[in-house]
């Protein structure tokens, strides 16, 4: 009998006819008119979206990132009836700790991949080796070449005990956890479950921030600009979210279907990476590693492994979590391992530090950094790593 632990070696390899597909159904894209106002008000800009399809056709390489990924040490196994996709890049220092780190939606582990190699190898790119992680990458359940869920209930709660799980697999008794976006959700369940093993977390989105606004503080001009900010978002910036929270199926369809409506469906995200996004086609001026090629690279990953649909499910299940949470009148647990938080000015809501210590008391680590938005670690990997060394610098010894 086959050993449902196993962790086996996984490369990828596209048919050439996929690709192809993909070409024709871009090529065969139905336009809407322009929109009628000069931002993004209305929507994804057509201008931006027709350079995206005709640089994607034209100028793309697939077979580029897959090679990119495939020179990397790739596995996959099975947790709780779900085959796991994941990265892991041991370090060749001595004592390194081990970290456990996760993407989030529009992402994947595309958007982490700059920084494999400072946090692996530190002395190789100008640091120190007592900075050194064993690094493990993990693709959520229904997202790239993980697989998916057959059955509910794969909230952050299920995530996070899947990858405590994963951690174990490998051998780890004693690591870390980081997260943004999605992966900030799950990193916190992790560590709000006390999961075996884990000794502290960082994140870089306060998640929690959407469901206890009105008790969060707004006597600072800070404070104030943080709240406008979480009401922007829920007002004006929360179609995808509110779709894929009640109806992921049906957006689904679309998602599969066509790839320039996947396209359009993940680079509406928010306004700072969206104008980042489209500067990096219609202006051909990337910001870090918010290049064309690696915007495409991630979203032809989800074109290839058909995850749109299940990628969004995700959304519903931590909406039917929180709900079920508020009517039983159900505070979360504390959480029980030292968590480190780095505020990125570009993101949805620039969170003060009295807001993260609301939502973690035992915050310790914070910093404010003076560039980098949603995708932190993609668009400034360096800055990124530099943060994720400092948050855990003080939890390597026990």
């Amino acid at each position: 009998m086959p050993n449902p632990n196993e962790i086996r070696p996984f490369r990828i390899d596209t048919p050439e006819e996929a690709i192809d597909d993909l070409h024709r159904r871009i090529a065969a894209t139905r336009w809407p008119a322009r929109e009628l106002v000069a931002d993004r008000s209305q929507g994804v800009q057509l201008e931006t979206l027709q350079e995206l399809a005709r640089y994607w056709t034209s100028d793309h390489d697939w077979r580029a990132f897959e090679a990119q990924l495939n020179a990397l040490p790739q596995y996959t196994t099975e947790i709780d009836g779900v085959e796991i996709h994941f990265i892991h890049v041991e370090s060749p220092h001595e004592n390194a700790l081990p970290l456990i780190m996760t993407h989030g939606w529009p992402g994947s582990v595309v958007e982490l991949l700059e920084t494999v190699g400072p946090l692996t190898d530190p002395t190789a790119h100008g640091g120190s080796a007592e900075d050194a992680f064993h690094l493990v990458l993990p693709s959520l359940p229904g997202y790239g070449f993980s697989g998916e869920p057959t059955e509910v209930g794969w909230d952050s709660l299920r995530i996070g005990r899947a990858w405590a799980e994963l951690m174990k697999r490998l051998g780890y008794t004693r690591y870390v956890a980081q997260g943004g976006d999605v992966g900030a959700d799950v990193t916190d369940a992790m560590g709000r479950q006390g999961v075996e093993g884990l000794v502290g977390i960082h994140v870089n989105l306060l998640a929690s921030a959407l469901g206890i606004k009105d008790h969060l503080p707004a006597e600072t001009e800070q404070e104030r600009a943080a709240h406008d900010a979480v009401t922007t978002f829920t007002t004006d910036g929360f179609a995808y979210f509110m779709e894929q929270s009640t109806r992921p199926q049906t957006i689904g369809y679309s998602l599969l279907d066509s790839p320039i409506a996947l396209a359009a469906w993940m680079l509406d995200h928010d306004t700072d990476s969206y104008y980042k996004i489209s500067r990096a086609f219609v202006d051909k001026q990337p910001t870090g590693g918010l290049t064309r090629d690696a915007i495409l690279d991630n979203i032809t990953l989800y074109w290839l492994t058909r995850t749109g649909a299940s990628a969004a499910r995700w959304y519903w299940e931590f909406g039917r979590f929180v709900a079920a949470a508020t009517a039983a009148g159900h505070a979360p647990p504390p959480v029980t391992v030292p968590v480190g938080f780095t505020t990125f000015p570009g993101e949805l809501w620039a969170a003060p530090r009295s807001w993260v210590e609301t939502v973690y008391p035992g915050l310790n680590y914070f910093n404010e950094v003076d560039k980098g938005g949603h995708f932190a670690a993609w668009e400034e990997p360096a800055l990124f790593t530099a943060e994720v060394r400092a948050a855990f610098r003080s939890l390597r010894n026990p």
